[in-house]
C-alpha cells in the first residue's frame, strides 16, 4: 500500500498539484450558491478558484507598490528592427 501511496503522491508532484490541507469552511449559503453560479463548478473547485483569485489580488498590489521604482529604457524602433517583416497574406 505505502508503494502506491507513494507513487501517487510524486505523480501528483509532477503533475502540478501542491500540497493540500483539508478544511472546513462555513459559508454563506447564499454567497456560496452566488459563486458557484459564477463558476459553474462544485464547492470545493469554486473555493479554489476564489483563493486563486485572492492570491492573484495581493500579488497585483505588491507590483503596483513597484510603479515607479524601476527605470526602463526601451528604443521601440529598434525593437521593430529587430522583428522579421512579415509577408501580407491575399
Amino acid at each position: 500500500m505505502y508503494t502506491g501511496l507513494h507513487t501517487s503522491l510524486d505523480y501528483g508532484r509532477r503533475a502540478g498539484m501542491e500540497e493540500t490541507r483539508k478544511i472546513t469552511v462555513e459559508v454563506p449559503q447564499a454567497t456560496l450558491a452566488l459563486a458557484q453560479e459564477y463558476t459553474g463548478a462544485g464547492v470545493t473547485e469554486t473555493v479554489r478558484e476564489g483563493l486563486k483569485h485572492l492570491a492573484g489580488a495581493r500579488a497585483q498590489l505588491e507590483l503596483r507598490k513597484l510603479r515607479g521604482s524601476f527605470k526602463f529604457s526601451v528604443d521601440l524602433n529598434a525593437l521593430r528592427e529587430d522583428r522579421p517583416v512579415r509577408k501580407s497574406r491575399k
